[in-house]
């Protein structure tokens, strides 16, 4: 009897360590799987990521309450922020950022953001408020907008590649706002932290060459167990994506600066032969389990209260975001030599509404504002729906305006999209 009674107290022990965080989690992932079913039942004219927010919006907190975001739940979603920005910066070809394009879609989002901050300022008379949501307004989703560019055929596409450089500035810029602009520490400090950053970076990008050279055996064991279940390859890539992650942590940066840097070295560091069947396998990782649970657990964030409450000022805040951010992109691709060679009216429309596309640094800043007192947690859920809708309207308003075929750079990319 007193062995029985030893064994249900190490068992009940054992069940209530991790249950609250299994059992979220449980739903978390029935959630994830939930969401591109019922996008393809709709004909897939409401993208599964937004499908992921409204559904972790539903089993959280602020409606059936069934998952909640503990440690363990933080942690997978601060590894699918890495995740996603990974394979954001995986698809950048840097030469691109070198462009006249490139030029102008910073001085574009340049004027955005100023412009933005200014009306900002007005309205809350506070500066670091204002930049928050001059931050938050004129971000661009690219890790979220890569697989929908994927699914609609316009990667390679003369859209494709304008809406990757605009993502990669609408990333890039706003990060490196929030580092330089927001932080407690003098810019000098910021700026210094940001250089060793910089170099720490570099030197994991130059670290798998040189140990390889020096020690070609580590190269003959890595390219050996790269097939199997060692998938020391894999290992390397997500070990890379840890160290930048923590260094950025360390330094008191955005997580997203080292993801991103991460997929940026892949891009630069692995042939071009192999960069389809790397992309593969990094697609079969990460989307399979770290980045439907960084949308679901962002959706869970959302106060469905507030959001009821203030069904205007949700609505609103879309139209503000394609405003700072959208139109002004459209009116700079139809004034000028933008260097993105695109003709149509259609598809300037369309390179619009993808860079008017927002959540991911949304739900950075906002997160940010709200540890640190700028603002309140009703105020966050606004702008987290709001940045939750683009994703939701913006591309698929996109799809349906652009032509039936996408313009493609060459007959051969033609051949291969048909």
């Amino acid at each position: 009897m007193l062995l029985e009674l030893n064994n249900s107290m190490v068992l009940a022990a054992g069940a209530t360590e991790y249950t609250d965080s299994l059992v979220s989690f449980a739903w978390i992932m029935a959630a994830a799987l939930l969401a591109p079913l019922i996008s393809f039942m709709l004909g897939k004219r409401m993208p599964a990521v937004a499908l992921l927010l409204i559904f972790g919006m539903i089993i959280g907190p602020s409606v059936l309450g069934l998952a909640t975001e503990d440690a363990g739940i933080g942690m997978l979603k601060e590894l699918g922020v890495g995740a996603l920005f990974l394979l954001a910066g995986f698809e950048i070809n840097l030469t691109t950022l070198r462009s006249k394009q490139a030029a102008t879609g910073l001085s574009t989002w340049i004027i955005c953001f100023i412009a933005s901050a200014v009306g900002a300022y007005f309205l809350v008379d506070s500066t670091a408020v204002a930049i928050v949501m001059a931050i938050a307004v004129t971000s661009t989703a690219l890790g979220t907008l890569t697989p929908m560019l994927k699914q609609d055929g316009l990667i390679g596409t003369k859209v494709g590649d304008s809406v990757m450089i605009h993502g990669a500035i609408g990333e890039l810029a706003p990060v490196a706002a929030m580092a330089l602009l927001l932080s407690t520490r003098s810019t000098l400090t910021t700026a210094l932290i940001l250089l060793a950053f910089l170099v720490i970076a570099v030197v994991v990008a130059l670290a798998p060459g040189a140990i390889g050279g020096l020690s070609p055996w580590i190269k003959k064991a890595f390219i050996s167990g790269a097939g199997s279940t060692n998938q020391t390859i894999m290992r390397l890539i997500v070990l890379m994506l840890a160290i930048l992650m923590a260094v950025t942590a360390v330094f008191e940066l955005d997580i997203v600066l080292g993801a991103f840097a991460t997929g940026i070295i892949l891009n630069r560091i692995i042939p071009g032969e192999y960069h389809k069947h790397l992309e593969r396998r990094l697609d079969v990782l990460f989307y399979s389990l770290l980045i439907p649970v960084f949308f679901v657990v962002s959706g869970m964030s959302i106060d469905w209260e507030v959001i009821r409450d203030n069904p205007l000022k949700v609505l609103g805040l879309p139209l503000l975001i394609l405003c700072t951010r959208g139109i002004p992109v459209f009116l700079r691709e139809n004034v000028g030599h933008t260097g993105s060679e695109i003709e149509s009216t259609r598809e300037r429309i369309q390179v619009a509404l993808y860079a008017a596309t927002g959540l991911p640094i949304i739900v950075a800043v906002t997160t940010l504002a709200v540890n640190s007192g700028l603002l309140d947690q009703e105020t966050a859920s606004l702008f987290i729906a709001g940045g939750a809708l683009t994703v939701a309207i913006f591309p698929l308003l996109a799809s349906l305006i652009g032509p039936e075929k996408p313009s493609q750079k060459d007959d051969a990319t033609n051949d291969d999209s048909d």
